[in-house]
């Protein structure tokens, strides 16, 4: 690490609230190693690649300058050591108070499926707004402190983990910036949920955006569930396999993104047999197929009655189901859709996905007092 980087990372901890806990010089040696990104413009158009190349997937391939700081933050009340990656606001313009996104991903993934949209929101806002990405239970290098972890992965459990990292890092209520929520799949049941917890305990939510999930969509998708995990394999020999394999079956069309976020969801074997790949998943979402179905019912009216804006971001036309589309009729929330992008629409297309957080956080977080927020009843 150079000391011109250090003198950065200084700065920005300098900046985290008192009460999280300490930081990590730098990030994990085993996977989270990362140097600086070539500027911005971190996709698409992705590379297109015919066949496995180090140069494009190695994890020596160096990328700098993503502007975070890993931490894990103690959350003994829960049994969790809970890792986030952090970037923190810059000087609020005057009158406004400072905002964090905060990010929470999708079943199977991590943080750092993240990594290059933060990067974006943090140019496209001059470093104005800051991110906070969480790796879920059971995910990424978020760990059990139980001798007998606690597998539950019910929405319940996943909202109260979220709303605890929170009441950790911003323990001072009143002193702490505006939150917009944002959640992938999964993570937007998490973050809808949580946010009439964290109003009730008088948190200024700035807005809630949900990325790519539909309840009506997603409970008529689980009975083929386990037939898309089928085609799925059960590990790879190297974590540039692993990358390879989700790049090239288009599971993620930007490798940029790819080889950041891929290396966190998977982890060596602790398998001697040769039947047991050398990586395997670090969370295997056939076992979470218990807590499918409370993650996603409910989803709908939740996400219209939670008490700010309203923001669904979908990778292509999905059907909305009949909430839903009264919902949108009535202007209760903005819908956007994204072309050209898959399931993993903020790893695909992460400069467009900032463009559209960034202006919902500029429209709603700087409306005159009064003013209504966009999708607000």
């Amino acid at each position: 690490m150079s000391n011109l980087y250090r003198s950065a990372l200084s700065a920005r901890i300098a900046k985290l609230p008192a009460d999280l806990g300490p930081a990590e010089d730098g990030v994990d040696e085993e996977t989270d190693s990362l140097g600086s990104l070539p500027g911005s413009g971190m996709g698409p158009p992705a590379m297109q690649v015919s066949h496995f190349h180090p140069h494009y997937f190695g994890l020596s391939f160096a990328i700098e300058g993503l502007p975070y700081t890993a931490f894990q933050v103690a959350l003994p009340g829960r049994n969790l050591d809970s890792r986030v990656y952090y970037t923190p606001p810059g000087e609020a313009q005057k009158g406004a108070s400072q905002t964090v996104m905060i990010l929470q991903h999708g079943a199977g993934y991590s943080g750092l499926s993240f990594a290059c949209m933060a990067k974006e929101i943090t140019d496209l806002s001059r470093g104005e707004c800051g991110v906070l990405a969480i790796d879920a239970r059971r995910h990424g290098r978020t760990a059990s402190t139980s001798e007998t972890p606690d597998e539950d992965l019910s929405i319940g459990v996943l909202v109260d983990d979220f709303v605890d990292v929170i009441q950790t890092i911003y323990g001072d209520i009143e002193g702490s910036p505006t939150l917009i929520l944002v959640g992938h799949s999964m993570g937007g049941s998490i973050v809808t949920r949580a946010c009439p917890k964290l109003l009730d305990k008088k948190y200024k939510i700035g807005g809630v955006a949900v990325l790519d999930v539909v309840e009506g969509s997603a409970i008529e998708a689980l009975p083929h569930m386990n037939n898309l995990l089928n085609a799925r394999p059960d590990g790879f020999d190297s974590v540039e396999e692993a990358v390879e394999w989700h790049v090239t079956t288009k599971a993620i069309r930007n490798p940029t993104s790819a080889r950041i976020s891929i290396p966190n969801i998977v982890k060596p074997s602790e398998s001697s047999s040769l039947n047991v790949p050398p990586f395997v998943w670090r969370t295997t979402l056939r076992s979470t197929a218990p807590y499918w179905e409370s993650w996603f019912l409910g989803l709908s009216s939740s996400f219209l009655s939670v008490r700010t804006a309203r923001l669904l971001v979908l990778a292509g036309t999905d059907r909305l189901d009949k909430e839903l589309m009264i919902g949108q009729m009535q202007g209760k929330f903005q819908m956007i859709v994204v072309p050209g992008t898959g399931h993993m629409l903020h790893e695909d297309d992460p400069t467009r996905l900032a463009e559209i957080m960034v202006d919902f956080w500029r429209r709603n977080e700087r409306l005159v007092v009064g003013i209504k927020k966009v999708g607000e009843k």
